[in-house]
């Protein structure tokens, strides 16, 4: 029974993939490769799992080969996008990628599609200005402003207001300015772009880790706007003063929780033997556990105690300096 479309279907019809051990059959994959391979979705993973396919199975399970030189397109794009070195041609309808590199002190760049020649810089990637410093061009007006072009002279207020709604629910990708549309309802700000895999921050728009959003950078795991400064000041001294008390306090109750819970844990968990062997289990168990659980407790407080301070008194202070 293929998994996706639940129906019977012979050992012949479910190909073997050389990414992962994963079974569907044929005509679901083509599908499934067909809406992904329209979507821009490159390059492809598995349908049960992360993996990415092989491009020798895309090719072998793409019939139609315009899908096929748009999966190869796709995934060259993204190869290129995911390059740093890489500048694309500002031209209208053009999109040649000149792979730069060391030209960062010679800024000048020429586009080398034929009938093109475009000259732009390297720095800032718009037409090329010899006499004047790189300056971010403004958006297109219809690229900025997606609802400007729906706007009627005689209900412009609420056609501002949709526009302005719009927009923020449009932003552009930190590294490859790939357009990302996300609705501002106060979902995960954490965003990855499908174009270049760029991992960024919805409300500050930067490239993050997996700490952006605990440090004391006033953007919030949930939101629509990050903090503002009043409060984020107001939050870091909080953080500070308070963090000797807030630090004994989780440590008066996690010493005696882990030492005397560890114990009554393992014993409830033997309880289900019978006779000699029951009692025997649990005696043993408890004892152990009544050995562990002291250095289980030493370690945690040893180890988490001062990351906490560390984090307090050295990112949360420096922050506030500035």
């Amino acid at each position: 029974e293929c998994p996706l479309c639940l129906l019977p279907q012979p050992p012949e019809a479910f190909p073997t993939l050389a990414s992962c051990a994963h079974r569907s059959c044929r005509a679901c994959l083509e599908q499934y490769l067909r809406i992904a391979v329209g979507e821009s979705r490159v390059p492809v993973a598995c349908p049960h799992c992360p993996a990415a396919l092989q491009p020798t199975d895309v090719h072998r399970l793409l019939a139609e080969p315009a899908l096929r030189d748009k999966y190869e397109e796709f995934l060259l794009r993204r190869l290129l996008v995911a390059d740093p070195g890489t500048r694309w041609c500002p031209a209208p309808d053009c999109s040649y990628a000149v792979i730069a590199y060391g030209c960062a002190e010679c800024p000048r760049l020429t586009c080398g599609r034929e009938g093109c020649g475009t000259e732009f810089c390297y720095h800032c990637r718009q037409p090329w200005h010899p006499n004047g410093p790189c300056a971010p061009a403004p958006p297109a007006p219809g690229l900025a402003n997606p609802a400007a072009q729906l706007v009627l002279p005689e209900d412009s207020a609420h056609g501002e207001t949709l526009a302005q709604a719009e927009a923020e629910d449009i932003k552009v990708c930190p590294r490859c300015s790939a357009f990302i549309m996300k609705i501002n309802d106060g979902s995960c700000n954490r965003m990855n772009c499908t174009v270049c895999g760029c991992l960024f921050c919805w409300l500050c728009l930067q490239e993050i880790s997996d700490v952006h959003f605990l440090s004391p950078s006033g953007c919030t795991f949930w939101g629509k706007r990050p903090w503002s400064r009043t409060r984020k000041i107001l939050w870091q001294l909080g953080m500070v003063l308070g963090a000797p008390m807030v630090i004994s306090l989780v440590a008066g109750i996690a010493v005696p929780v882990i030492t005397i819970g560890i114990p009554i844990y393992m014993g409830r968990k033997v309880l289900d033997l019978s006779g000699c062997q029951q009692c025997f289990s649990v005696t043993s168990s408890v004892l152990l556990s009544l050995f562990v659980s002291p250095i289980i407790t030493a370690v945690t407080v040893g180890v988490g105690v001062p990351l906490m301070l560390t984090y307090v008194y050295g990112v949360v202070v420096l922050s506030l300096c500035r």
